[in-house]
């Protein structure tokens, strides 16, 4: 029993040392925290204070970076001015090494000119003399122009006669081809007065093309044929009257109308050709002259009807005949 409450004595005694210690321990904690917490405020305010350096050194060296790049430019600058003044300097050098030689040739020009004026003064001296001498050939020349041109208008006056001359000649000529185109013509309508689809108009024979073709055709009809004939013993007869001279010809033209065709030909060109070389074969063949006629087609393009009619088609359609000079 004793011994049971020493032990518990002694257990009690125990109790306060361990809550002292631990109260020392608490304590010092506390104080290392605090020193801590301290030393990290301390260390923040020292960390803000070398930021803001650090801020103010990197506008220190941006302010330092701006003005070098300012004395770079003016020391570019200056560089420039020296390169143009450098320049200059050498352009004067020429210019003053060029005006050296100007002045010195402006001396050997000037002496040159004191020579050149009396060698001009003995060539005014020899001018003058051929200038007298011109004067005289040139008397001359005005007295012999005077007897050309009184040459001349004699010249121009037979010109002139001549030319009237011809000109009568010329009427004289035409005059007995309208008289025998008249002669032909007239046979021509009394041979085939009546008849249609023939007729003259103005200086030209006309046949209608029915007359003597069949249609879209390049080839005589049998009457064509006959119609020819007739023409060529006539105008064979009225063309052995015509004096060597005179230079006709019998011209055959071929016309069409502006109908689209549909035959061998390719166009109304080929075919009013056609036709009329055609009528122009047939006349050497009936001893006609090759030498007097010329065969021509204008397709559709001389109308004598400017109609959409089949009448108008049938008037455009024609081989003319005209008797006319070369």
């Amino acid at each position: 029993m004793a011994r049971r409450r020493r032990q518990t004595h002694a257990g009690l005694d125990a109790w306060p040392g361990y809550v002292d210690a631990l109260s020392t321990l608490l304590m010092v904690i506390i104080f290392v925290l605090l020193v801590f917490v301290l030393g990290q405020a301390f260390l923040s305010v020292a960390l803000n204070k070398r930021q803001r350096a650090m801020e103010q050194l990197a506008q220190q060296v941006a302010h330092l970076n701006d003005m070098l790049s300012l004395e770079r430019g003016h020391a570019h600058a200056l560089e420039l001015s020296v390169a143009s003044l450098r320049a200059a300097h050498e352009k004067d050098e020429a210019m003053e090494t060029s005006l050296t030689a100007q002045v010195a040739q402006s001396t050997s020009e000037r002496d040159n000119q004191a020579r050149l004026a009396q060698a001009s003064q003995q060539q005014v001296a020899d001018l003058g003399s051929q200038l007298e001498q011109i004067r005289q050939q040139l008397s001359t020349a005005m007295a012999a122009l005077e007897i050309s041109q009184t040459e001349i208008q004699d010249r121009q006056r037979r010109i002139d006669d001549l030319g009237l001359k011809l000109n009568v000649a010329l009427a004289d000529k035409v005059e007995q081809l309208q008289r025998y185109r008249s002669e032909f013509f007239g046979r021509l309508r009394d041979i085939l007065k009546n008849q249609e689809g023939v007729q003259v108009v103005g200086d030209r024979f006309v046949f209608q093309s029915e007359v003597l073709f069949p249609p879209g055709s390049a080839e005589l009809s049998p009457k064509g044929v006959a119609e020819i004939r007739t023409l060529a013993r006539t105008f064979h007869q009225v063309s052995a009257q015509i004096p060597a001279s005179i230079p006709w010809i019998m011209r055959v033209d071929g016309h069409a109308d502006r109908q689209p065709i549909h035959s061998a030909f390719a166009s109304n060109w080929e075919l009013s050709s056609a036709r009329a070389i055609t009528v122009v074969k047939l006349l050497i063949a009936e001893g006609i002259s090759p030498h007097h006629l010329a065969a021509t087609g204008f397709a559709d393009f001389q109308p004598l009807d400017g109609g959409n009619s089949q009448s108008a088609f049938a008037r455009n359609r024609r081989i003319e005949f005209r008797l006319t000079d070369r």
